[in-house]
């Protein structure tokens, strides 16, 4: 799937922290997808969020071409924990953003669980062969 996402004029910029769970969790969808890319449909609030490698852009249901939101600058090197929160920049392009963002975390977190729910079942499994204690070796020995 391809999407051509515009920005409008920025009209607010802030630091923010995510939760350590939801930046794993977003991580590990864009890295098994096959382009490098996830979209997380996060229905409660008509968004799409995009996650690729260098940022998470959220996109309104109503103008899909323009970005609603970014959050960027993301900064897990400066954790010195996969547990711990990782620092970005919020960036706000439309009217509705900063309503939009008090609700984000909580829904983009639960949206990505419902994603990785779903995609589980989509990597291929692999039987391994364990030898059975003794077995291949002779006797005695």
């Amino acid at each position: 799937m391809q999407i051509t996402v515009h920005r409008g004029p920025e009209l607010w910029r802030e630091p923010r922290s995510m939760a350590a769970a939801t930046y794993n969790l977003a991580r590990t969808l864009q890295r098994r997808s096959a382009n490098g890319v996830a979209f997380v449909p996060i229905r409660s609030l008509q968004v799409l969020a995009i996650v690729d490698r260098d940022e998470f852009v959220f996109v309104d249901s109503q103008q899909r071409a323009l970005a609603l939101l970014a959050w960027e600058r993301l900064r897990p090197d400066h954790r010195t924990g996969l547990d711990q929160a990782v620092d970005f920049e919020a960036v706000g392009y439309g009217e509705p953003a900063r309503d939009a963002m008090r609700r984000l975390p909580r829904e983009f977190h639960e949206a990505l669980h419902a994603v990785a729910q779903r995609s589980r079942g989509d990597q291929p499994a692999t039987l391994l062969h364990l030898p059975v204690r003794g077995e291949g070796r002779g006797r005695g020995s």
